[in-house]
């Protein structure tokens, strides 16, 4: 307690010093002042000469940011507009006398460094590293910490919903790949840039979810959160002790999120003779192979005694050989895989294992197979590019792979799928070290040749004879025994089966009923030793079309792995009995959420569920080992676990997709505002059916209200998207969402022009779900939608 109180006396201490530095006029920078990158030029300095504000060398120009000076290397601690491109050697910084901070081209275009609501009288580059405006009572108006670029100095914070990127390189301050977040929930959390932001894209959090969001650097080396007294001082949680305890004067610090990914805590020691040292005082992480996204897709990340390289995986070379963080593409052409199936040719070949290496991916295909069986397994689906294996447990993967490291402490194995001839020699080697050409310089060759591959085809042929007999065999047998199964599901070997009255038993006689599907009811139940809370779905209607959701259930669910989708856990079979088992889900649907609940989800809520329902179509659509048609997309469907991750649910409708989009003739009863024309029509069904399912589910979770509401304020209100579009056209989306004060505008807009996109009539013009996802998270441009049609005017 002794201890925490002298912190907080010299921090009261430490404020009245720099509350004096704040007013402190000596270099004040008057209304007509300018800048140039000329050598003659000298920059605006801070009273104490420790930090400039002016031109910096970028690229093949210029950049315009605060220096700290006296430095073994530049040291750029902020930069405004800084991803725009250099300037050349002619362009100003200037204080116009209209009060403005201007940065103005060589052609005389002007860009404002500093958005002000009334006009500068004057400037000043300050010691602490703060460049601020004042007005003519002296009174700071404008400041440059309160928008940190990669980078705090001692006395600034970072607060809540700010956050910091780092630059791409040492040398180039523009916007880097890495982002650290002070969120809402009081947790400091870093993420790679190109995510979205979720759990599984986190690699470093302070884990101070509950504490007050501001991050705090004072001028003493102390990183913490603030609280209260209440709490005994002023330090409620210390992130880093960066201070010596000795007399530390001529000693600055700063946090900065580097290029690498990792936030670091700096010292920087002056001595008289200007020199200056350097010194890391703590670091998040241990190294960058820990940085999600320190290497592209498609490659991985393995420490070299201290330092992080990446390297590509088998089959594929460094889309930049000079900037290897960039990742890794194919280097050879995908050949149609199913032709040569059924032509018998085999173009590919199983690399010889990597050792010690994983990625985040999910696995399309979980099976228990040894190793051997593992890589022929992905040699034979024409799905699957890569396998990770270990304990007897095969995960098939499709591509590209992502967040992908190497060390010891990592058990799997990886096989690759590769071009047959491809030498699986590892690619980061210099040219020449890997494969070698054999020349054969004899007037025999030819000659040679033609009899060695007679002789070789003549084996090859009696070889493949002889499999093709034993693979025969092999394939009557495992089908007689899958046959007297009488279950018709050869890949759903790790589904659980259970006896009706296991089930019984487990439900407490079917006694709570949570839920009703379109074929049977759902109860909440547990397994015996009281520790696996499961939902079971009773099949009430035994007929030809509830028999073909029960089937269509088993062969698809139990297939998938996806953290977006609920989890079947197994089936029962007895007599005219049929019961399927799910992993239980707590937080109930997202309907009930949005249209039942007294307090509204939070507008980050909305848009992580969107994201998410996003991902779980994609998943269905495009990355499982059998595609599929959910067929019966509604917020009725998608639920809620507890960490309110949401999960698609009801395979009911679910068909597999074949080549061709496929006629599907079935019951369309009830949610009718979530089916696409085209069911109306009795057209031909595709995966832009869920597109428009999607489209709707995505304007009701924004607005949270129905498709179709009748207690409005205006008519034009009625149908949900006739008005989205209507507010959109007129520039009011406001409206949409007037009930929350935390809305991104940006991320408004591209949710509305995705939900009207996914809704049009023409199925052509509804966008596929990856680029749904591309666009969502602002990857991809979005153009204008039409006008969607109204329901009425379709029938």
């Amino acid at each position: 307690m002794a201890f925490v109180g002298v912190l907080h006396q010299l921090s009261i201490c430490l404020l009245s010093i720099t509350v004096k530095a704040q007013t402190n006029h000596s270099n004040v920078i008057s209304l007509g002042s300018s800048l140039s990158p000329s050598p003659d030029s000298t920059p605006w300095l801070s009273p104490s000469g420790l930090f400039a504000f002016g031109f910096y060398p970028q690229g093949d120009g210029f950049a315009v940011g605060i220096l700290m000076l006296n430095q073994p290397e530049t040291t750029v601690v902020w930069t405004p507009n800084r991803d725009d491109p250099p300037v050349s050697s002619k362009a100003t910084l200037e204080l116009t006398r209209k009060g403005q901070l201007l940065l103005r081209s060589e052609q005389g275009k002007a860009k404002s460094i500093a958005s002000i609501s009334s006009p500068a009288s004057s400037a000043a580059m300050l010691d602490s590293g703060n460049f601020v405006l004042y007005d003519d009572d002296s009174r700071i108006i404008w400041e440059s910490f309160d928008f940190p670029t990669d980078t705090i100095l001692g006395g600034q914070n970072l607060t809540s919903g700010n956050y910091l990127v780092s630059s791409l390189s040492k040398s180039d301050h523009s916007s880097g790949r890495f982002q650290l977040s002070m969120q809402e929930d009081g947790n400091l959390v870093l993420y790679p840039v190109n995510s979205s932001f979720i759990t599984e894209d986190s690699y470093w959090s302070s884990g101070t979810n509950g504490f007050v969001a501001d991050l705090r650097l004072n001028q003493t080396g102390f990183l913490y959160f603030p609280g209260s007294t209440d709490f005994g001082g002023p330090w409620r949680h210390l992130l880093a002790n960066g201070s010596s305890g000795e007399n530390e004067t001529g000693v600055l610090y700063r946090a900065t999120v580097d290029s690498d990914g990792i936030f670091r805590l700096y010292s920087h020691s002056f001595s008289s003779n200007n020199s200056s040292s350097v010194v890391v005082k703590w670091s998040a992480l241990d190294n960058g192979c820990q940085v999600k996204g320190f290497c592209g897709f498609n490659s991985f990340c393995e420490l070299n005694g201290e330092e992080a390289s990446c390297y590509c995986f088998p089959g594929f070379d460094f889309i930049d050989p000079r900037s290897k963080s960039l990742g890794c593409y194919q280097n050879f052409a995908e050949d149609n895989c199913r032709e040569d199936a059924e032509s018998g040719l085999m173009r590919y070949n199983i690399t010889t294992p990597l050792e010690n290496v994983s990625w985040i991916n999910y696995p399309y295909s979980v099976l228990p197979l040894k190793k051997e069986l593992c890589s022929k397994s992905c040699l034979d689906d024409c799905n699957c590019w890569a396998v990770s294996y270990t304990s007897d447990n095969c995960r098939k993967y499709k591509l590209p792979l992502r967040y992908a490291r190497r060390s010891q402490n990592i058990t799997a194995m990886a096989f690759f799928k590769v071009i047959l001839g491809s030498i699986d020699a590892p690619n980061h080697l210099p040219p020449g070290q890997g494969n070698s050409e054999v020349v054969v310089k004899s007037r025999n060759a030819p000659i040679l040749i033609l009899a060695l591959s007679l002789g070789s085809l003549a084996c090859l042929f009696f070889v493949f004879a002889v499999s093709s007999f034993v693979v025969y065999k092999h394939r009557a047998r495992r089908y007689k025994r899958l046959s007297d199964l009488n279950l018709g599901l050869a890949e759903d070997f790790t589904l659980q089966s259970f006896s009706y009255e296991e089930l019984e038993r487990a439900t407490n006689g079917f006694g709570e009923e949570i839920g009703k599907g379109s074929f049977g009811a759902v109860y909440k139940g547990t397994l015996s030793g009281g520790d696996k809370t499961i939902a079971v779905k009773r099949l009430e209607k035994v007929v030809e079309e509830g028999i073909r959701e029960f089937r269509a259930e088993m062969t698809t669910i139990g297939r998938t792995h996806h953290r977006n989708l609920v989890q079947l856990l197994g089936f029962c079979i007895e007599g005219s009995k049929k019961l399927l088992v799910y992993e239980f889900l707590s937080n109930g649907s997202l309907a009930d959420l949005l249209f039942k609940a007294v307090l509204r989800p939070s507008w980050k809520e909305r848009v992580r569920f969107i994201l998410d329902v996003a991902r779980g179509v994609l998943y269905l659509h495009e990355e499982c080992g059998v595609h599929i048609i959910h067929c019966n997309l509604k917020p009725q469907n998608i639920l809620l676990d507890d960490t309110w991750t949401a999960k698609i649910s009801d395979f009911g409708f679910a068909r597999l997709l074949l080549p061709n989009p496929s006629k599907i003739s079935m019951r369309i009863d009830g949610a009718m505002g979530y089916f696409a024309p085209e069911w109306q029509k009795n057209a031909l069904i595709s995966v832009k059916a869920d597109v428009y399912s999607f489209g709707i589910v995505l304007l009701e979770t924004v607005c949270c209200r129905r498709n179709l509401e009748v207690n409005v304020s205006s008519p034009d209100e009625i149908i949900l998207s006739t008005w989205v579009y209507n507010c959109f056209m007129a520039g009011a989306l406001e409206k949409l969402v007037e009930d929350d004060e935390d809305f991104d505008t940006m991320t408004l807009e591209r949710m509305v022009k995705v939900g009207l996109w996914c809704i049009q009539d023409d199925p052509a013009l509804r966008p596929l779900m990856k680029n749904v996802i591309l666009m969502l998270e602002g990857a991809m441009d979005i153009a204008v939608p039409p006008p969607p049609e109204l329901p009425l005017a379709r029938s």
